[in-house]
């Protein structure tokens, strides 16, 4: 079909010889321009990059960590073997090629897999009737019961019939005014909001404008497609939608609450992106934002990435604009009549706010929807959360033999069962395992959580904390800095927990300033760190002020410190240091805690 593949007589040549390089290259450009293979810029440009060094002899420099730095663009100091994101990656490949061979890919002469086990593609040509086929073609033949090779053209054109016919019975509402929402809403899942992602429309310029517009389509479904608290209809769906349809049409046909639009437009030198949010229902804008890009400074895959990283990240995350949206609609409910997706809105409340009273209500409700949904993901996720916050704030403790943590645990493995690529439910291991004092298997599951979805700023927050407290507080803090910048709803323990990385670098006034934005009222403990930054700075009626407050919140806190130090997985230094400022500050720290005495025990004896 391509570079001479299709003018070959000798069918058994071909069987016993791979594709030659031009072969291969031209197979890579289809796939590369197909919308058929479903994947995302990063994973096309991984594609690209194994492709090449197999063709150019260096096939052996093929290794997670040479794709995670030339192609992924991490750091020299990118950790192959903690950092999953090349396994992860590279699966999500493998998937979308199998998919691409056996439709759009069906007639391709020439098949490029990556064998699991490694990184380095195989090159083959498709079986012809009558030839041996090659191992890795055979693979991706249809399987037994499938029509043969030989039925290829009138699967063929049963296939577009079918497409037709698909065609023309979603059309036919639009064309006589019937909706299907019914139909619709019954396949949606009821605890989550749904969003369709219209193609990006190509407003001129530059001849390429249709190319990246599909281009960042693709990239931004792939974004959206990381957050699971939220339904997205594909591309197959949006484009059979008339042209012109309005928002309310669009809700009528398919029962969404959400339609993403955008557009993009080019010159010789700049690209315009545009993109908004528009309430199906009303047809209110929740959202727009301009985005102005110089394809001088920047090559278009980055600024695709970047672009569809950004519209994902305001729209989809938690604290975002749908999130906003759904908790404006949910007010007026009765408390005791919450449905199951309102129990999730409310428990991002109480993580905003913490309190008691916030804890009881939200668990119940929780506790609740999982009875009701017992494959609810999610819920089992967020559930876990808050049994955890019995043991580590004392919130609403039960007695029995099954301690909060263990409840935890099984909770958040419930719901990495049920969904293995959740983020919450991966986010909710990582904290139960941390309290549980197994920091090592935690961070490799934060690890694993933001390798899925980089765009979480609530999973970003939560892993900068864990970090700093396991010491690694530097990359904490600047994890934590940028789920500050990147949202501006975030809850107010981010400028606390920098508080308490800027204090164990004993950079005490940086340290005060942070903590003054520190939501102290919603957050107890961020009084304590209050008091020991103004003890350190010599403010006695300041950090008495902050001591007394801490103390009418926790006061039994002290008469288990190095169990609360212990669980939180402080290095001996910064739980020494944390007692230090403690004592001048007023609290009643014992005189000699774990944490000193296993310093003072490992000191070089003189």
């Amino acid at each position: 079909m391509f570079g001479g593949s299709e003018g070959t007589s000798d069918a058994s040549a071909q069987a016993r010889f791979p594709p030659a390089t031009e072969d291969v290259r031209a197979q890579l450009e289809v796939l590369l321009a197909s919308p058929g293979l479903d994947c995302s810029a990063r994973a096309r440009r991984f594609l690209r990059y194994v492709v090449e060094e197999t063709l150019a002899g260096r096939a052996e420099r093929i290794k997670a960590y040479a794709i995670g730095t030339e192609v992924f663009e991490r750091g020299s100091n990118f950790d192959a073997q903690g950092d999953p994101v090349v396994r992860i990656e590279a699966g999500r490949l493998r998937r979308a090629l199998e998919r691409y061979y056996l439709s759009d890919g069906l007639t391709d002469s020439v098949i490029i897999t990556i064998p699991k086990g490694g990184y380095v593609p195989h090159f083959a040509w498709r079986a012809q009737p009558g030839v041996e086929p090659h191992p890795a073609a055979e693979a991706l033949e249809p399987a037994a019961g499938l029509p043969s090779r030989s039925w290829t053209p009138l699967l063929l054109a049963a296939s577009a019939a079918l497409a037709l016919l698909a065609g023309l019975v979603f059309w036919a509402p639009w064309r006589n005014g019937v909706s299907p929402a019914s139909q619709a809403s019954a396949t949606m899942p009821p605890e989550r909001p749904t969003l369709i992602v219209m193609p990006f429309a190509a407003l001129g310029g530059s001849p390429d404008a249709s190319t990246y517009a599909d281009g960042l389509t693709e990239e931004v479904l792939s974004q959206f497609a990381r957050f699971k608290e939220i339904t997205v209809l594909g591309r197959e769906t949006s484009r059979n939608i008339p042209p012109g349809a309005d928002a309310a049409g669009i809700r009528q046909a398919l029962g969404v609450r959400y339609v993403l639009e955008g557009s993009v437009r080019t010159t010789a030198k700049r690209l315009r992106i545009t993109g908004r949010l528009v309430e199906a229902g009303t047809g209110s804008v929740l959202w727009s934002q301009i985005y102005d890009e110089d394809t001088n400074l920047r090559d278009l895959l980055t600024i695709q990435d970047d672009v569809a990283r950004q519209v994902a990240t305001a729209v989809a995350q938690p604290y975002g604009v749908i999130q906003r949206a759904d908790q404006a609609r949910s007010r007026p409910q009765v408390p005791d009549d919450l449905e199951a997706y309102a129990c999730t809105l409310k428990f991002y409340d109480y993580r905003v706010a913490l309190s008691e009273e916030s804890h009881a209500t939200i668990r119940a409700c929780l506790e609740r929807a999982v009875a009701l949904h017992s494959d609810y993901a999610t819920a089992w996720a967020m559930l876990s959360v808050l049994y955890l916050d019995e043991d580590r704030f004392g919130f609403n403790a039960r007695s029995g033999s099954i301690s909060p943590i263990q409840r935890s645990l099984e909770a958040a493995r419930r719901a990495i069962r049920l969904d293995p690529e959740n983020v919450r439910g991966l986010q909710a291991l990582m904290m139960a395992l941390f309290f549980a004092r197994q920091p090592k298997e935690a961070l490799e599951v934060g690890e694993k959580a933001v390798a899925l979805n980089p765009n979480d700023t609530e999973l970003l927050g939560e892993f900068g904390t864990r970090l700093g407290q396991a010491g690694a507080w530097a990359r904490g803090a600047e994890l934590l800095e940028e789920a500050m910048a990147r949202n501006p709803g975030h809850p107010g323990y981010y400028s606390g927990t920098l508080a308490v990385y800027a204090y164990m670098q004993r950079d005490y006034e940086r340290a005060e300033t942070l903590i003054r934005q520190a939501a102290l009222d919603r957050f107890p403990l961020y009084h304590f760190v209050a008091a020991v930054i103004y003890a350190q700075l010599g403010k006695a009626s300041e950090a008495k002020e902050a001591r007394d407050r801490f103390l009418r919140m926790r006061p039994t806190i002290f008469a288990h410190w190095d169990d609360e130090m212990a669980k939180r997985n402080y290095r001996p230094e910064d739980a020494a240091h944390f007692a230090e400022g403690a004592r001048k500050a007023g609290f009643p720290v014992p005189d000699r805690t774990a944490a000193e005495l296993a310093l003072q025990a490992a000191a070089p004896q003189r």
